[in-house]
């Protein structure tokens, strides 16, 4: 019987190192040939639970949250756009650019959980916002992505106005605060070990193997 290796990644759609981290994991996987003996979950965390509607100024709302100066900043983003290229993925940084709230995107994460397309989900909405432009807090942007990739669309934006499904997202996210998650990305496996950050290929693959063989 193959083993299975339970992975759950709690993350944010609008965290750039997740998506880093996750295409790291994902090229591991892929160069040890382990697809089919990891289950991977995404877990809700909101960097910013108290983003209003209209969301704010990318530059300002990391010089408020972090203190970093613009050069620090373009500093920053400079080394973002090269490890995505690296593995493939476009960061598109732009003058304009907002962070947005993302709690509505984590409920219909977890809809999608239940259709086996959580990971398909979880890169479209990544990819709408760090490399075309979208702003990924509107319903029009989450219906696109929905049905990019083949949910039915009006049955997962009803669960936007469903209190159920909206505090069962919030329950999830207490749990992993409560874990002791306060950074993100955090990779558990097996809900018994964790990394946390983008590390770097070699050092998921060390893991991977080594979880696997025991």
């Amino acid at each position: 019987m193959t083993k299975i290796l339970k992975i759950d990644i709690v993350s944010d759609v609008v965290c750039p190192w997740c998506t880093i981290g996750y295409k790291r994991l994902e090229k591991a996987i892929t160069e040890l040939g382990v697809e089919d003996q990891v289950d991977i979950t995404w877990q809700p965390f909101e960097l910013n639970p108290n983003m209003p509607a209209e969301g704010q100024n990318v530059n300002e709302h990391i010089t408020e949250k972090y203190g970093s100066t613009t050069a620090q900043q373009n500093e920053s983003k400079k080394m973002m756009t090269e490890a995505g290229a690296e593995l493939g993925f476009k960061f598109d940084y732009f003058d304009g650019m907002r962070m947005v709230n993302t709690f509505d995107a984590h409920v219909l994460l977890e809809y999608a959980k239940d259709y086996g397309k959580q990971t398909e989900l979880k890169m479209t909405l990544t990819k709408a916002f760090f490399s075309d432009r979208k702003d990924v807090s509107t319903k029009e942007v989450l219906k696109e992505a929905l049905l990019s990739v083949g949910l039915d669309a009006d049955k997962a934006l009803a669960k936007l106005d469903d209190e159920a499904a909206r505090s069962a997202v919030r329950d999830q996210q207490n749990y992993w605060k409560n874990m002791g998650v306060n950074s993100v990305p955090t990779i558990v496996f097996n809900r018994k070990s964790a990394v946390t950050g983008a590390q770097p290929v070699a050092t998921f693959k060390q893991v991977l193997t080594e979880l696997l063989a025991e």
